[in-house]
């Protein structure tokens, strides 16, 4: 069984495009995008036969044996023992996942074969953890998001378990599904390349919802359904957005690509691309001047974002009372006010 690394393996410009669908008169194509590597894979691409990410990797894990002895076999176990990101990351989560009546070897089986004969994965898992790269502070190399960060796992965890569902392997999937006890990612749902799944808690992501690509949510995060009905039921979460810690999102809505929410909100209704939205029930505060959200991380409403505002000041009489409503109000975003 080969690696993504060896000679077989295409470029990275090729792994790194998705697919896009057009129509032209009745006939759908579909049109490759590339991704924006100066923001999403800003390590440097050698040739089309090098793998930099999984170099990165191995360099950590070298150092880090050296640093710390008494982790030296655990590394060796984990990453130095393998030959690619593949091996390695199917190595740690049947470890993570595994229990009395599913074994890591089997685990092991199961991962490797997804991982390894299926080229959106292998996509997906190196813009995870560049995500992580890039947007958590607290994520310290390659190595420590491949090892230790449980909102990766979490993420490539849900990624076999929806190549199985997808296979229609659905009991499979559940059982996987189960084991992953930080967040409850239904295995039906979709899930976009480059997600940040910042400390991993607390997420629960329905089985219609659909996420886009380069989303960052935080911990506590909620894309749910608003009772029994059946069918899309779902959030629908466009590219870029970013959702704060404990934002829940009830229903078949859209929040719009570029998109942010405050943390603590409870979405009812559709969110506007590049504007913010924040409250319960939520309310579209303002608009984004920058077009990436996820990217940069900046999720606060800062002095800098109510600039672009201003208070007005209404007066009512009520019999002999006089009542004051202050109001804000935002000069940017014209009619979605």
């Amino acid at each position: 069984m080969g690696c993504v690394s060896d000679n077989r393996w295409e470029s990275f410009p090729e792994m790194f495009s998705t697919v896009k669908e057009t129509k032209a008169g009745d006939e759908a194509t579909l049109q490759p995008v590339q991704f924006p590597f100066e923001k999403v894979f800003p390590v440097s691409i050698v040739n089309s036969g090098h793998d930099p990410i999984w170099d990165a990797v191995q360099e950590e894990a070298k150092l880090e044996a050296e640093k710390e002895p008494i982790l030296s076999s655990f590394l060796y176990a984990s990453i130095l023992a393998h030959d690619c990101l593949e091996q390695a990351l199917a190595f740690v989560l049947a470890n993570r996942l595994q229990n009395p009546a599913l074994l890591a070897t089997q685990l092991l089986d199961t991962f490797s074969h997804v991982m390894m004969h299926d080229k959106d994965i292998q996509r997906s898992i190196r813009l995870d953890v560049q995500a992580f790269m890039d947007r958590d502070p607290a994520c310290l190399s390659y190595s420590s998001a491949l090892l230790y960060l449980k909102g990766y796992h979490s993420l490539q965890s849900y990624r076999v378990a929806h190549a199985l569902w997808k296979q229609g392997r659905k009991l499979l999937a559940l059982a996987l599904q189960s084991r992953i006890s930080e967040v409850e990612f239904v295995s039906a749902a979709k899930i976009g390349d480059g997600i940040l799944l910042d400390h991993g808690t607390g997420v629960v992501i329905g089985e219609t919802a659909v996420v886009g690509n380069r989303v960052s949510l935080m911990h506590g995060v909620t894309l749910g359904g608003t009772g029994k009905e059946t069918g899309d039921r779902h959030p629908k979460v466009g590219d870029l957005a970013l959702l704060g810690a404990c934002v829940t999102v009830l229903g078949n809505i859209n929040i719009g690509e570029g998109a942010m929410v405050a943390a603590g909100s409870l979405v009812l209704k559709h969110v506007p691309p590049h504007s913010m939205a924040a409250g319960t029930p939520a309310q579209v505060i303002g608009s984004i001047d920058e077009q990436d959200p996820s990217l940069t991380m900046n999720h606060d409403a800062t002095k800098e974002f109510f600039k672009h505002s201003h208070w007005t000041m209404n007066t009512a009489m009520v019999g002999n009372d006089v009542y004051v409503h202050w109001q804000l109000q935002f000069v940017q975003l014209g009619d979605w006010l």
